[in-house]
């Protein structure tokens, strides 16, 4: 593989793009949900994205899907990627979109405290421990500042929240199983195939079981499917894949912060949300930890070569 390039212009829009196709996959769960559980919704875009994926593989040479050594980490990314959609479903019915997206994407915290305990190479700098407080606080701010009519709604958004936030664990879980078993050698269109299968597998006869499974065929229905298994699960992802194999991931990893921006600008453009000044003061509060987080390198580079040119 050639050596990574710094961004440039059609990088930088390739970027763009995807963020709002991943801000906007919340909101359009949500707007579906009458039509399709969003439980439903996930289980179908992962059967026919899988359908897509599947002839790529084929296209790798050497690949060996159902070979003991990533067969067994596959199962487990499978399950942590399965757990992490229903918790999603679930938070959806609860709490805003709005909500859901930025508390999913807390995820990169969860992964550095994972790895810094693993691996050495990975240990915590005081730049990083300083970004996950201001996250952590954030978390605090948006939980406790809720404004709602009712003690019964103020519950559930909390559980909505809740879950939300577990969802980003649980994303966490499957990126640090990724980095810590043998599929870090794999290519990563044969990680995308056990997530997808997973869930197919695990969350169809869960939402035909909890009585989810029923669909009103509208072009709101159909069009929600469309965009997650065309456009979500396939083609943005794939994106995502080239420029992380070309491009620098650090600089790639600036513009993935828009992607909780784009899905709070789309709840309230799409779904009428609105947005609790504490919510907005706390999602600021956790983008900056979650930024301080993952570029604490870039940042000391920056702090190092400001101190130098004094």
């Amino acid at each position: 593989m050639g050596e990574r390039k710094v961004l440039d212009a059609k990088a930088s829009g390739l970027m763009v793009f995807i963020c709002m196709v991943w801000g906007l996959q919340q909101i359009v769960l949500k707007l579906a949900a009458a039509d399709i559980s969003p439980i439903m919704q996930i289980a179908l875009r992962s059967g026919l994205s899988l359908i897509m994926v599947f002839p790529l593989i084929k296209l790798l040479p050497g690949t060996k899907l159902f070979s003991k050594e990533f067969l067994i980490p596959g199962v487990l990314v499978a399950i942590l990627f399965s757990i992490e959609f229903i918790l999603v479903a679930e938070a959806l019915k609860l709490t805003t979109a709005a909500h859901t997206v930025v508390l999913l994407y807390t995820a990169p915290i969860f992964v550095a405290l994972g790895l810094n305990w693993r691996l050495a190479s990975e240990r915590l700098t005081n730049i990083q421990w300083l970004g996950i407080l201001i996250a952590f606080l954030g978390i605090v701010v948006t939980f406790l500042g809720k404004e709602s009519s009712s003690r019964t709604d103020l519950s559930s958004m909390l559980l909505g929240d809740v879950m939300a936030l577990l969802a980003g664990i649980s994303w966490a879980l499957t990126t640090i199983t990724l980095r810590l078993t043998k599929l870090s050698e794999v290519h990563s269109t044969q990680t995308l195939f056990y997530q997808l299968l997973g869930g197919f597998v695990f969350l169809l006869p869960i939402a035909i079981l909890t009585h989810q499974a029923t669909i009103h065929w509208t072009m709101l229905a159909i069009g929600s499917l469309a965009f997650h298994t065309v456009l979500m699960s396939f083609v943005s992802l794939l994106i995502w894949f080239w420029l992380l194999r070309n491009y620098l991931a650090a600089q790639l990893g600036v513009f993935s912060f828009l992607t909780p921006i784009f899905g709070i600008i789309f709840s309230v453009l799409f779904l009428g949300e609105r947005i609790e000044h504490s919510f907005i003061f706390g999602t600021i509060m956790v983008m900056l930890g979650v930024m301080i987080v993952s570029l604490h390198r870039w940042i000391r580079q920056r702090f190092h070569h400001a101190e130098s040119i004094k």
